[in-house]
C-alpha cells in the first residue's frame, strides 16, 4: 500500500500516474466523478470517500497493490489504512510531498479549475503538522522529499553533451557581452576596467559592447547609465592586452559609414590589431526618434547595410579609390593609418534569411540567436550559400553557479516566476553550461558570446571556458 500525503497541487496525482498503472490508483477525485457530477463536485465528497474506504479495504483484503491518491492529511484515516495493511501483512509506504507553498500556489493558478485560495492556504498550514506526524506512525518506509531542480529546456541533453566534451573535446571561443554598466557615474571607469580584467583572467577571447545610446528595454531603463560603444572600446583597448574588442553590433544608421570605418581602423591600431567591426540593420526606432535620427524603412536599411559591407574593406585597404554603391557615394576612401590586421573582421548581426545571405556574401562572421536546432539550421543555410569561411557566432544569456536556485531567487524580477526567469537567462550549473555550449559547437558555432545577469559569476564562467581549451 502506498499512501500519498501532501497539500493540493503538490504533484501527487502526476507522480502516481508516472509510476503506476491507472488500475492500481484509488483516487478521491476520480471517485467523486463516479458518484457525482465531476471531479470538482464537492457535494459528492462524502460519498466519494465512503466509496474510497470500501475500495481500499477490498484491495487490501485481496493483497493488491494500492496507491491511495487523496490529500492524505486526515491522520485517523491514515492510521486505519495502516492497521488494515498490517493485518493483511502488506508493506505500507508513505510518500510525502513537501512541495514549496509558492510552487503549489503557482500550479493551482495555472489549473483550469482552481482550488479556492483559502482552502489551499488551509491545506498548506495543515501540511506543516502532518509532515511531523508521519515518522511516528509506523510505515515500512517514508519516501523523503528531495529538492528537484527543473532545468530549462536548453539543458535537456546537457549530461550526454558533457560526456562527449570530456571524452572528445572540441574548441570554442568565448566572448563576453557587456550590456549594462554599474558603479555609478563616478565609478563607471573603474568598474569597466575591473570587468575587463576579470574577463581576460577568466579566459574570454573577446569583449563586446552593445552599440546603443541609452539602455534598451530588454535590459533596463532608458535613464540607466549607458556608455557610448566605440569610446568604451577605446578605453578597453588600454585596459586589456589580449581580448578582441568590438560592437555587437553597430546599427548601420547611427553613423556615416566611412566615419565608422575610420573609428574601427583607429581602434585596431591602438589595440594592437584586436578590433572586430560588427554591423547590423538597426532596430531600435525609439532611440532614433529620441536622438533626432531618421529611421528608414527596412528595404532602405538593407541597401545601406549591403553598401557598408562593401565599402568598409575598401576603406581599410591601400589607396584612396572612390566607392559608388546603391546608396553610398564616397569620393575618397583615404584611411591612414590602415588597420594592423590584414583584414579587419566584419561581423554581421542577425538571423533572418536576408541578413544571412548578405553575411555569406561579404562578411567574415555572422552572429545568430536561437536554440541549438535553430542555430544548426542557420549554419547549414550559410554553408549552402558560399564556400567562403564564414564563422557562426552565437549570442545568449547565461547565469551559472553551483546553487542555481539561490541565484535565480536573488536576481529574478519580483513579479516573474522563477522557472520562467531561469529559462530566460539559461540558469544552470557549470556542467549544464558545458553541455549547452558543446551542443552549440556541434551545431556550427565557433564563438559563443555570453551576456551575464550577474558579473560576480565570471569565476564560475571561467570553469566553463576552460572546458573548451584544447
Amino acid at each position: 500500500m502506498v499512501v500519498l500525503v501532501g497539500p493540493g497541487a503538490a504533484g501527487k496525482s502526476t507522480w502516481a500516474a508516472e509510476r503506476f498503472g491507472a488500475d492500481l490508483i484509488v483516487s478521491s477525485d476520480r471517485l467523486r466523478a463516479l458518484v457525482g457530477s465531476g471531479e470538482d463536485d464537492l457535494a459528492a465528497s462524502a460519498d466519494a470517500f465512503a466509496l474510497l474506504e470500501t475500495v481500499v479495504s477490498q484491495r487490501i483484503r485481496r493483497g493488491l497493490t494500492t496507491v491511495i491518491d487523496t490529500l492524505g492529511m486526515d491522520r485517523p484515516r491514515r492510521l486505519e489504512w495502516l492497521r488494515q495493511a498490517r493485518e493483511a501483512a502488506m508493506p505500507c509506504v508513505a510518500v510525502a510531498f513537501d512541495t514549496p507553498a509558492a510552487e503549489c500556489r503557482r500550479r493551482n493558478r495555472s489549473r483550469s479549475k482552481r482550488i479556492p485560495a483559502d482552502v489551499l492556504t488551509g491545506q498548506l498550514r495543515a501540511w506543516g503538522v502532518t509532515k511531523k506526524e508521519l515518522p511516528d506512525e509506523g510505515y515500512d518506509d517514508i519516501l523523503e522529499p528531495v529538492a528537484v531542480r527543473v532545468v530549462p529546456s536548453a539543458f535537456a541533453a546537457a549530461d550526454t553533451a558533457v560526456a562527449r566534451q570530456d571524452s572528445a573535446p572540441v574548441g570554442l571561443r568565448f566572448g563576453l557581452q557587456v550590456s549594462r554598466f554599474e558603479g555609478g557615474r563616478a565609478g563607471l571607469a573603474s568598474w569597466v576596467r575591473e570587468v575587463a580584467s576579470r574577463a581576460e583572467a577568466a579566459g574570454f577571447d573577446a569583449i563586446y559592447v552593445m552599440d546603443h545610446f541609452r539602455q534598451i528595454p530588454q535590459v533596463g531603463r532608458a535613464w540607466d547609465d549607458f556608455l557610448e560603444s566605440w569610446t568604451t572600446l577605446g578605453y578597453l583597448a588600454a585596459c586589456t592586452t589580449r581580448v578582441r574588442l568590438g560592437t555587437l553590433v553597430s546599427g548601420i544608421t547611427y553613423r556615416n559609414v566611412a566615419h565608422l570605418g575610420k573609428i574601427a581602423a583607429t581602434l585596431d591600431v591602438l589595440s594592437g590589431g584586436r578590433a572586430v567591426c560588427g554591423v547590423g540593420l538597426a532596430w531600435f526606432e525609439a532611440e532614433h526618434k529620441a536622438y533626432g535620427w531618421p529611421f528608414p524603412p527596412v528595404a532602405d536599411r538593407y541597401a545601406l547595410l549591403e553598401d557598408a559591407l562593401q565599402l568598409l574593406p575598401v576603406l581599410w585597404g591601400p589607396g584612396n579609390k572612390p566607392f559608388h554603391g546603391r546608396v553610398l557615394d564616397v569620393p575618397d576612401t583615404t584611411c591612414y593609418p590602415r588597420p594592423l590586421q590584414e583584414r579587419l573582421p566584419l561581423l554581421v548581426g542577425g538571423s533572418g534569411r536576408r541578413t544571412l545571405r548578405l553575411a555569406s556574401k561579404y562578411a567574415d562572421a555572422v552572429n545568430v540567436f536561437g536554440d541549438v536546432a535553430a542555430v544548426r539550421e542557420r549554419a547549414a543555410y550559410v554553408r549552402s550559400l558560399t564556400d567562403r569561411p564564414v564563422e557562426i557566432t552565437h549570442l545568449s544569456t547565461a547565469l551559472v553557479g553551483d546553487d542555481v536556485d539561490a541565484l535565480v531567487e536573488r536576481l529574478r524580477p519580483r513579479n516573474q516566476n522563477p522557472a520562467r526567469y531561469a529559462a530566460t537567462v539559461n540558469a544552470g550549473t557549470v556542467d549544464d553550461q558545458i553541455g549547452r555550449f558543446r551542443e552549440l559547437a556541434e551545431a556550427g558555432v565557433t564563438e559563443a558570446v555570453i551576456s551575464v545577469p550577474d558579473f560576480d559569476t565570471l569565476d564560475d564562467l571561467a570553469r566553463v571556458v576552460a572546458a573548451f581549451r584544447q
